[in-house]
């Protein structure tokens, strides 16, 4: 059976969508899952992130154009089972590139097909752009999961009920009809503040169960990690932040059906 794509999405900046990608992938890879990430976002944060340096042609950019595979641009990261395609700026181009093609929404679908079906990863994680361009809809037309980081802010909702629509019109338009919501995360939480408190009240009773359990707080050590190239769980594996990420991965890996 294929490993699933899991998308990781939202077009709102700010909302620890990167540092969701990096930090899921790695406990997932810590519970003992083969897991390979993928940076899609030109900004090539998910790529340092782990340590690896955004070198030129490591991407995406050419496979995408028809100029080699994506099995080719998996790197190892000094974290167990943890593997990743990096990201470099000139991913941005891409999306220019792209609207030539007629099957410019499917063309990461097919790249990803080996990576799926090779039998050496159980899960591809996909860390998408803040924005709604080719590349995210490449993403979510290749993915089978959705998950949206919702940081604990006023406009939260706004964000959401963007891709939301977006969601449904890749579905029902048939683009990617397979494509399930799997959850949102709440991102940036602190609990000092009653906004955060409502934020996420608000979110639970507007999604119900499709929230997960567990939010994500806001703290210096999860900020700091990413320019040491660690996930939080090998920078400062006895933090708040860390044990929050091992238990949202549990709840994602248990939504995936492991």
């Amino acid at each position: 059976m294929p490993a699933p794509i899991l998308a990781i999405a939202n077009q709102k900046g700010g909302v620890g969508k990167t540092t969701t990608s990096i930090n899921l992938a790695a406990c997932m890879a810590a519970a003992g899952k083969r897991v390979l990430l993928v940076d899609l976002d030109p900004q090539a944060n998910a790529t340092s992130g782990v340590g690896l340096e955004k070198l030129e042609g490591g991407s995406l950019y050419a496979p995408l154009l028809g100029e080699g595979t994506a099995l080719e641009r998996v790197k190892p990261t000094a974290f167990d089972r943890l593997s990743v395609i990096p990201s470099e700026v000139d991913l941005c181009g891409v999306e220019l590139e792209l609207g030539r093609f007629e099957d410019r929404l499917s063309r990461l679908r097919a790249l990803l097909a080996p990576v799926c079906g090779g039998g050496d990863f159980d899960l591809v994680v996909l860390d998408c752009p803040p924005a709604l361009g080719l590349l995210t809809l490449n993403a979510l037309a290749a993915a089978d999961h959705l998950l949206v980081p919702l940081q604990c802010e006023y406009y939260a909702l706004e964000g959401i009920s963007t891709i939301r629509r977006l969601f449904d019109q890749l579905r029902e338009g048939g683009v990617n009809p397979r494509l399930n919501l799997l959850g949102v995360a709440m991102t940036m939480f602190d609990g000092r503040t009653r906004l955060s408190q409502q934020v996420v009240a608000e979110v639970r009773e507007h999604f119900g169960d499709l929230v997960f359990p567990t939010v994500i707080p806001r703290t210096t050590r999860l900020a700091e990690a990413p320019s040491f190239g660690k996930p939080i769980l090998h920078y400062d594996p006895y933090s708040a932040a860390s044990a929050a990420y091992e238990l949202l991965a549990a709840e994602v890996l248990k939504r995936l059906g492991f």
